[in-house]
């Protein structure tokens, strides 16, 4: 990992011809940088209206210098930004004049990875800085603001606090095994780690729910073939994305497609006919029809009123966390209105996907699906972030298992340090190269 040895420099925004545009650099070289652009010693943190010339002392721009020494600055290290008139010719022109001076090109996300590096942000608010410039909604925007505040690292750093003192408990008891007393039987330390496993169920709800207003939420349409699957899948995405015919099997592979109601975004799939069959494709397509349910946040189950019943068997494999719902469709086939039920484990709705009666009743609820928990204190979080905290949800249950055993202290200590580090990769207090790499070479020039 490079932590700064040198130069950085790329254009930061930009807005077109008639707006503005910056060039940002970091790094060492900045301040010399900075002097050169400006002709004299710029002040920290002020503005210095100027003229930016290129190597011939010909005009390149005029507009704003702002040097923001270290380590007071967003990566920790001397930043300096140029903003001048939003071209992108003249940002190119900008960008070539700073690189001659002693910078090279940033990679994508490597202000935001020099911020972390530098101790300024943690791995959960770097990642809320992607978030944040990729919002599609302003539920979305507004909870990973506050991941990139802190919220969500807060609550992971506290989980890490309770952890550590019951691991602190455990190893002390570990220590005295000449006392007769046994100290792991100690009440006090079934009292911490069952706190622990209910603090830490309750912050994974609300990651799970993190991850939904960030990415939106996986919706997988299921049902028995011609249930009326894809017309469902095309009236959602208000156009013929998916092939519809009479045909049972048409349908061979998964087939996906964003839609967003009212800014709340939605992963729609549209999946196979769940059935017996010889057909080696189609029996492809209903096995990814199968993992597709197991990993889906809601199981939107497609039948029709002869088979609402039965067809409740379909969802086998759906997470217990994922939400259920049943459709009913082809209600103008069977002289049946619009409406909707609330059942004991699923909602149900009776709808036409041909001609989009009870169509807005099924929108409404995949919308407050997507943005349920959108309220005060929510914050967005990562698919990552829910599979790390749910290793740590294995090592405490593990952990209670080996308590049981009054002679099984080391295995509990062992299974606490590795939830632990599961906590830890989250904020980056543990992490690889390889998991930085991924992570901030998602981020757009600039960042």
């Amino acid at each position: 990992m490079n932590h700064g040895d040198d130069t950085i420099a790329a254009i930061a925004t930009g807005a077109g011809a008639a707006g503005v545009g910056a060039v940002r650099v970091s790094g060492p070289r900045v301040p010399e940088i900075a002097r050169a652009m400006l002709g004299r010693e710029p002040l920290p943190r002020h503005a210095h209206f100027t003229a930016f010339r290129d190597g011939n002392g010909e005009l390149i721009d005029r507009g704003i210098l702002l040097h923001f020494p270290a380590p007071a600055s967003y990566t920790g290290e001397h930043v300096l930004e140029l903003q001048g008139h939003g071209s992108t010719v003249l940002l190119d022109a900008l960008l070539r004049r700073v690189v001659s001076l002693g910078a090279r090109l940033a990679r994508p996300g490597e202000f935001t990875e020099r911020a972390f590096l530098n101790g300024k942000l943690d791995l959960a608010q770097a990642e809320a800085v992607a978030d944040v410039v990729a919002a599609t909604s302003e539920a979305g925007a507004r909870a990973a603001l506050r991941s990139m505040e802190g919220v969500f690292s807060a609550r992971v750093e506290s989980l890490l606090a309770e952890l550590i003192g019951l691991r602190v408990h455990i190893e002390a008891a570990i220590d005295f095994p000449e006392e007769e007393i046994d100290f792991l039987a100690d009440p006090v330390i079934g009292e911490k780690l069952a706190a622990l496993r209910a603090h830490l169920d309750a912050l994974l709800v609300e990651t799970r729910r993190g991850v939904r207003l960030n990415d939106g939420i996986a919706v997988a349409i299921v049902g028995r073939p011609n249930a009326g699957k894809s017309s469902l899948l095309n009236a959602l995405a208000g156009q013929e994305r998916a092939i519809v015919t009479d045909i049972p099997g048409t349908t061979r592979d998964v087939l996906r497609e964003s839609v967003t109601i009212d800014g709340a975004t939605l992963e729609l799939a549209d999946t196979a006919g769940l059935r017996e069959s010889e057909d080696i494709v189609e029996r492809e397509g209903i096995r990814r029809a199968r993992a597709q349910l197991e990993r889906c946040d809601v199981a939107l189950l497609v039948t029709d009123t002869d088979h609402a019943d039965s067809d409740l068997a379909f969802f086998d494999g759906t997470p217990a966390h994922a939400t259920r719902i049943v459709v009913i469709n082809k209600i103008d086939l069977a002289d049946k209105a619009a409406h909707r039920e609330t059942r004991e484990n699923h909602e149900t709705l009776w709808l036409s996907a041909r001609t989009g009666e009870g169509l807005d009743a099924l929108r409404a609820l995949l919308r407050d699906l997507a943005t349920a928990g959108a309220g005060e204190g929510a914050f967005s979080a990562r698919r990552r972030h829910v599979v790390a905290l749910e290793v740590v949800r294995d090592h405490l249950a593990r952990t209670a298992d080996a308590l049981h055993d009054s002679h099984a202290g080391e295995l509990a200590a062992e299974e606490l340090r590795q939830a632990q580090q599961a906590l830890g990769e989250i904020t980056g207090a543990y992490s690889s190269d390889d998991l930085l790499g991924a992570i901030f070479s998602s981020f757009c020039i600039g960042k």
